[in-house]
This record gives structure tokens, sequence and C-alpha cells, in this order.
């Protein structure tokens, strides 16, 4: 499916919600194209499941499908601008959500992107730029979001990584995988300093999805922007005979959010077709 609004979405039955009620802080919760990217996925998601959803992106208005797809069932979605690797940015929009909603029961940082190249051909501006885009980001957010839950006694982080942390995913791409590997490893600490108080922290991996990232940006950079090039050479990696897109990411960070998992925390799920289960 390219277009998430081919799909006619409808609100899980209230007995059946699994964040009923719930206020839940994403970010990066726009996207750059039609389709189902990670954060527009996880927002219409967790809404489907009776969420309060306080949604930030960089670019406010890539967030507006996103607003009319929650709104098509009833749910509930709020929007605000943020820049993630701005300190004040973060603590404005998490002030936002506190004087909407009351609290915020998930934290989910879904904010990423990659840049070729290794530390000889990457420029140290680039490397300090994904340093802070995908990794500081992570560590603002928790600053500012993680005392809201203390007080509570009680919340769930999801971060999202990608394969690219944990192996070679096909290109050189450093700094994004050091930082996603950071992802890792800062969720792991986090889980075990804060399991006192009930805040349990979680990390989803996808692999290589069909999201609108590989139109827009991925494809010009790898394959002259050949788009069908791009998406055969990424599913050769892949063992299942389809590629998953941003709902499957989605499903595992709504696992990982909900007290179907309170008993999880420092640890990982992969999504990404058994490819990390190759040795090729």
């Amino acid at each position: 499916m390219n277009s998430s609004s081919e799909q006619k979405l409808t609100m899980t039955p209230k007995e059946h919600r699994r964040l009923d009620q719930r206020v839940v802080f994403i970010t990066g919760a726009g996207s750059v194209g039609a389709g189902w990217g990670n954060g527009r996925a996880i927002a219409v998601r967790f809404a489907q499941e009776g969420a309060k959803v306080f949604g930030v992106d960089l670019h406010p208005e890539r967030m507006s499908e996103t607003q009319d797809l929650i709104a098509s069932f009833g749910g509930t979605f709020v929007g605000g601008a943020c820049d993630v690797m701005s300190s004040e940015s973060i603590a404005m929009a998490v002030q936002k959500c506190i004087d909407t909603f009351g609290r915020i029961d998930v934290l989910v940082n879904n904010v990423g992107g990659s840049a070729k190249g290794g530390p000889v051909e990457m420029d140290e501006q680039v490397w300090d730029t994904q340093v802070d885009y995908n990794l500081k980001s992570v560590f603002l957010t928790c600053k500012h979001v993680l005392p809201h839950m203390i007080q509570q006694q009680r919340g769930a982080v999801v971060s999202m990584a990608s394969t690219s942390g944990t192996r070679w995913t096909g290109s050189a791409q450093i700094a994004y995988a050091a930082t996603k590997a950071g992802i890792i490893q800062m969720s792991k600490v986090l889980a075990v300093q804060y399991a006192k108080q009930n805040i349990r922290f979680n990390t989803v991996v996808p692999g290589q999805l069909h999201t609108p990232m590989v139109e827009v940006r991925l494809a010009g950079q790898r394959s002259g922007g050949d788009v069908q090039a791009l998406l055969e050479q990424r599913q050769s990696r892949i063992p299942l005979p389809f590629m998953g897109d941003g709902r499957d990411s989605a499903n595992a960070a709504l696992f990982l959010a909900s007290d179907e998992s309170r008993f999880v925390t420092g640890t990982e799920i992969v999504v990404d077709g058994g490819m990390s289960a190759r040795c090729d």
C-alpha cells in the first residue's frame, strides 16, 4: 500500500483497548510522504488503542495526514512543532503536553535519519549532527519527560533504533550505526536505573522497511533515484517474501508500551523479516 489513506481505520472496541486513556508523547509523528512511516503508523496505531496522542515534528505540516487519519475514527491527537536537538524546544513541547493532558504515560522516541559514509569521507559536521539528531535527542526527551514519570511512579519509554546499530546492512553509514547502537545501550542502562520507579525502557529495531523515506530520500542517495531497484536490493536481504512498513514497527512499539509487556524492560524487538538472522 502506497497511501495511508487507502485503508479505512477504526477504533478498537473500548473493552479491548491496550492504551485506553494513556497519554503518549511521540517525536517525529509526521511523515516525509504518503504511506506508513514509523511515526505516523505509531501515532495512528496507538490512537486506535485509545491513547491520547501528543505528537511533535520539526515540520508540523507533515503531521496533517496523521491528524486526519486519527480524526477519521474519533481518536485524540494534538500536534506541535519541536526541534528534538534543542533542550528548550523539547521542554516547551513536554510542558504543552502536560498542560493539555495532565500527564505523560508513554514516550516514543522516533526521530532519526542516516547519512552515508565512513570516518574518512564523512564531514565532521555531519557526524556531529547525526549524533545530536539520532542520539542526543533521546537523551533530551528523557531528561524532560522522566521527571513526570518519576512523580507518577510509572511509565514506558520506547525508542526506535535500527538493525544498522547491530550489524552491517548494505552501506557504510558509520554515524547512524553508532548512534542507533547507542540508543539500544542507553535503553538498557535506563531500564536498570529506573526499574524501582516502575518505568520501563525498551527498543524497537526495524530492518529495511518500505517507508516513505525510501522514495523521498534513500533512492536518490543509493540507486540514482531508481526506487524499484532499491526496493529489490533491500528485499533480496530479507528472508520473508515481502517487505514490512511502519505498521510493523508500530505493532511492536504498541506491545512494549502496553501492560502486556509489564515484565519486559531493557530489551529489544527486532522487526526485520529475519534479515538479522542471516549470515550473508
